[in-house]
């Protein structure tokens, strides 16, 4: 595996993640992980951070890691690389003083009889997240969900969106497809908060198997994605030195096509 350094220092390791590459082991694929190129190239960081208990009861090493990105997400992921910088970053994620920037591209427009211009369209999606009552792999933002409710807040705002008309020349039969670019904040760190959140308002995240497993996933009509649509683009925080950095991840090229087409046509 080639992962792209984006940023290090004494404290921190920032890495691109792609698409496609568990963070850690999930107990039941033996594919490789992340975490397996850290142990690999940075052998000294097997002994910072937490252990994690997998939903199996089996116990996995997380050496630097901070938090996760689901498999599908790509972009910055951020390792710590000593004991004291781990606990620093996690007590910040917890107070909420890191700014996090995603992309995406969603099934449907926003407010079509509007005129969009460039932030125009924006909302707050603040639905709390609870487990999935009919699929244990799911997390849930409508009411019946289970388990432990926790507060869960994301900002979006729509940079792009537009409407495509195809015409099925086999069948003579016409179809449209809504789609939208948008620029996401979450406020709060949930497992699968920003994916859940969009289905909760009726605008999943293309190429999501997991929360819109009818809708289509042909790079054809969903803008050249075969994957997830879904990147963390930016992170902005703190170093223990009191220094501040974003560190930015680029954006992958299937994004930068839709964004154009989104936006231009």
């Amino acid at each position: 595996m080639k992962i792209p350094i984006l940023y290090e220092d004494e404290y921190i390791l920032a890495l691109d993640k792609p698409s496609g590459l568990l963070v850690h082991a999930d107990g039941r694929s033996k594919e490789p992980t992340l975490v397996d190129w850290i142990n690999e190239n940075y052998p000294d960081l097997k002994g910072v951070g937490e252990e994690q208990t997998l939903q199996s009861g089996e116990k996995v090493r997380r050496p630097g890691i901070v938090h996760r990105l689901d498999k599908e997400t790509s972009g910055v992921i951020i390792v710590a690389k000593t004991k004291e910088a781990h606990q620093f970053f996690k007590e910040q994620f917890k107070s909420r003083n890191v700014e996090k920037i995603y992309n995406a591209v969603v099934w449907g427009n926003f407010n079509p009889s509007i005129s969009l211009r460039a932030g125009e369209i924006s909302g707050v999606i603040n639905k709390p997240i609870g487990k999935s009552a009919g699929d244990f792999r799911r997390w849930s933002a409508e009411h019946g969900a289970k388990g432990e409710i926790r507060e869960a807040v994301t900002e979006y705002k729509v940079l792009a969106q537009r409407s495509f008309s195809e015409v099925g020349l086999a069948q003579g039969e016409a179809s449209e497809n809504k789609l939208a670019y948008l620029e996401i904040r979450p406020k709060t760190g949930r497992t699968h908060q920003i994916r859940v959140h969009l289905k909760s308002i009726s605008h999943p995240v293309v190429c999501d198997k997991l929360y819109a497993p009818n809708k289509i996933c042909d790079e054809k009509e969903c803008l050249g994605f075969n994957r997830m649509a879904l990147h963390a683009l930016s992170i902005k925080l703190e170093l223990p030195n009191h220094t501040h950095i974003k560190i930015e991840s680029p954006l992958p090229p299937e994004f930068e096509r839709a964004q154009k087409l989104l936006k231009n046509g």
